[in-house]
């Protein structure tokens, strides 16, 4: 299995409303997440540690919260919102 992102809870059914300008940054910076999670956590499978905290990003138009899962080799996006700035 490989390192990927996906939406998770609400996040997914927030998506298919919020602007596509928006949605490309929130999925650029997803991206980053998934480059950097795999580069630190060389054998993720194997992880026996608690997962690290997720945190909040802010990108334009608004920010999403995020949430590494180790053992599944996934970064989710379980929150997005959408604020027009």
């Amino acid at each position: 299995m490989s390192w990927k992102w996906e939406y998770a809870f609400g996040a997914e059914e927030a998506a298919r409303t919020a602007p596509s300008a928006f949605l490309t940054q929130v999925e650029r910076r997803a991206d980053e997440l998934v480059r950097a999670a795999e580069a630190f956590h060389l054998h993720g499978r194997a992880h026996q540690s608690p997962d690290p905290r997720g945190g909040d990003i802010i990108v334009p138009g608004g920010m999403f919260t995020y949430q590494v899962v180790v053992r599944s080799e996934r970064v989710y996006v379980v929150q997005i919102t959408y604020l027009g700035f």
